[in-house]
């Protein structure tokens, strides 16, 4: 995976965490300008919108995969703070505490138990990490854990991927756990961007932790 070109397809063919912290440890200088910006990404903005139309002080806040930063950027324009950003890579999170964004920074491994206490978070929030080669829907138990009852989440999960991974499944299994669940779409990419990534979705699950 090292020798792969870092790049939106090798995201996607990622398999393992090691695939991940390889993948991500050499795109982490360059994901900002030659993705983000090249590609027209507009899902951390989108989904930061959504997060703070229903924001009630529901602070702090897991920033839920944070790479570069984008998604805490977002949020800091909407007047929303502290935030915390948890990745599973160094190199990314050194870019993102580049930016002023965020009170702590988190390396852990989503796939697993991360170092976080229980009820440590008044919301939670992940913009690329429920995709293609990334999380699954299993590791929402442990965000539910770390968020205190009453917490507000917005995670953006790949459209293509929300039946087909078991998403949907998942928050069936959690209905006794969570309130006010909902799907808001959102087109990711805008016209900068090629066709086809124009065209990709993500479903965001917004709801309140019960």
């Amino acid at each position: 995976m090292a020798d792969s070109k870092p790049d939106r397809d090798a995201a996607y063919a990622l398999k393992t965490p090691e695939d991940s912290v390889a993948l991500y440890r050499e795109w982490a200088k360059t994901y900002d300008q030659d993705f983000a910006k090249a590609n027209d990404y507009r899902n951390p903005q989108l989904i930061a919108e959504q997060f703070a139309k229903r924001c009630d002080g529901d602070m702090p806040v897991l920033d839920v995969g944070a790479g570069t930063g984008l998604v805490g950027q977002a949020l800091t324009a909407h007047g929303l703070a502290p935030l915390d950003a948890l990745d599973i890579s160094h190199e990314m999170l050194a870019v993102a505490d580049s930016k002023g964004c965020y009170r702590n920074i988190i390396q852990g491994d989503l796939t697993g138990e991360i170092d976080i206490p229980d009820s440590a978070y008044g919301g939670v929030i992940s913009v690329g990490t429920f995709t293609h080669g990334h999380v699954g829907p299993e590791a929402i138990d442990e965000l539910l854990r770390v968020a205190r009852s009453g917490a507000l989440f917005a995670l953006g999960i790949n459209a293509e991927v929300y039946e087909a991974d078991g998403f949907a499944a998942k928050f069936e299994t959690l209905k006794d756990r969570i309130d006010g669940f909902e799907i808001v779409e959102t087109y990711g990419y805008g016209k900068q961007a090629d066709a086809a990534l124009q065209q990709t979705r993500s479903s965001v699950a917004l709801f309140r932790k019960r």
